[in-house]
């Protein structure tokens, strides 16, 4: 976690010497559960020790918002009546932010901010989730005597997705940021949002995510594209049976999609195999928990990776690279986190093969593409709070 003194001494100095109240919100890993949250389906993400910590402070004036970015030295003002809003696109978040508290009836005025992170850029742990959470928490402090709900915040950081910074996002990141708890990851119920916590402390084993440190910028918007083919599929099961209720591919059955394979088409099919793939999985890591049975885990892991490779489309040769060499080295688990085409795989390895894994992937990864991954340990943690 980012100290709050660094945090603090940046916020006077760039601003009028006062101080303000401190908040941090995590980032987050996902055990298993990807690209099913929009689709209605089950996720199982914990906070990480990792995250966004936000200084905030009423500046006294009615709207007006001066923000300064620690780790990028960028400093924006603006005023929230702007219906453009600020241009710099880390400010777009606090603006959406504000502007989404607004409408949950929180009466939001100009304020000082200064802010710095430790979640890595690019690695698939959702910094931007960090930073709308962080900021939804401190404004509701500050402004609403702290009477927005969590589900309420969790809504506005997935609405600022949206409506500011063009990403069609579900809501596990943000749930994920507001709602983690030290030593347990969550399993969401995306469509009901009922969710449930689970105590992950597997003896024997470890969490350790390897970051590519790499991000393939790809033509279009491959997120919002996989998206479209979800919904697409939903519709055309939708059009042969007039007498259900399908609002996601949660409502879909193998045998519907199986159904309407031919009229949407190959890629569409192949992507929404992977959502009801990925929704029996994560089911069935749930049940693995519960008896204690990280092989299983690990097992699941791997499927999922492979279906996010072959059928979802959105790993890239280094990850697959990475996965390969987690399998060569007898790796409980591996597979590709976040929304893809670069970024992290997240391992499940026994303690007594961690070192060699390790060593093995710096080793191959640099030989083949010139630099070595980055290794963070997993360390589950607390969820949005006030720090002082």
């Amino acid at each position: 976690m980012i100290d709050i003194e660094f945090v603090r001494s940046r916020f006077i100095k760039h601003f009028d010497g006062k101080t303000g109240n401190v908040y941090t919100s995590p980032g987050r890993i996902n055990l298993i559960g990807e690209h099913t949250d929009y689709n209605g389906g089950f996720v199982f993400p914990g906070a990480v020790d990792k995250g966004v910590t936000a200084e905030i402070r009423p500046n006294d004036t009615e709207d007006t918002v001066m923000a300064y970015a620690i780790d990028l030295k960028d400093r924006v003002d603006f005023k929230l009546s702007d219906p453009e809003g600020p241009r710099a696109s880390w400010a777009r978040y606090i603006y959406g932010i504000a502007l989404e508290m607004k409408k949950l009836g929180v009466p939001v005025k100009g304020f000082n901010i200064a802010f710095a992170g430790d979640v890595p850029l690019g690695a698939g742990m959702s910094s931007s989730a960090a930073m709308e959470s962080c900021f939804a928490f401190g404004l509701n402090d500050l402004f609403g005597d702290n009477k927005v709900s969590q589900w309420d915040m969790v809504l506005a950081g997935q609405a600022t997705e949206h409506n500011y910074c063009g990403v069609n996002c579900g809501i596990m990141d943000q749930f994920a940021s507001v709602f983690g708890k030290a030593g347990c990851l969550m399993r969401l119920d995306c469509r009901s949002r009922e969710f449930e916590y689970f105590p992950f402390k597997p003896d024997g084993y470890r969490l350790v995510l390897l970051d590519s440190v790499v991000k393939h910028q790809l033509a279009g918007s491959p997120y919002n594209d996989r998206r479209n083919s979800c919904e697409n599929v939903v519709k055309h099961i939708a059009t042969k049976h007039p007498e259900g209720k399908f609002e996601t591919l949660r409502d879909c059955t193998w045998e519907q999609l199986e159904e309407v394979k031919a009229e949407v088409g190959e890629e569409d099919y192949r992507r929404a195999k992977f959502v009801l793939g990925e929704k029996d999985r994560v089911l069935a890591v749930c049940d693995a928990l519960n008896e204690g049975d990280y092989e299983k885990v690990g097992e699941m892991m791997y499927k999922t990776h492979e279906g996010l490779s072959k059928d979802y489309e959105v790993s890239c040769e280094e990850l697959d690279f990475l996965n390969d060499i987690a399998k060569e080295c007898g790796v409980t688990g591996s597979r590709i986190m976040g929304g893809g085409f670069g970024g992290c795989t997240i391992n499940l390895v026994r303690n007594d093969l961690y070192k060699q894994f390790v060593e093995t992937a710096k080793e191959k990864f640099n030989t083949k593409y010139g630099h070595q991954p980055k290794v963070y340990d997993v360390v589950i943690g607390d969820g949005s709070r006030r720090l002082c």
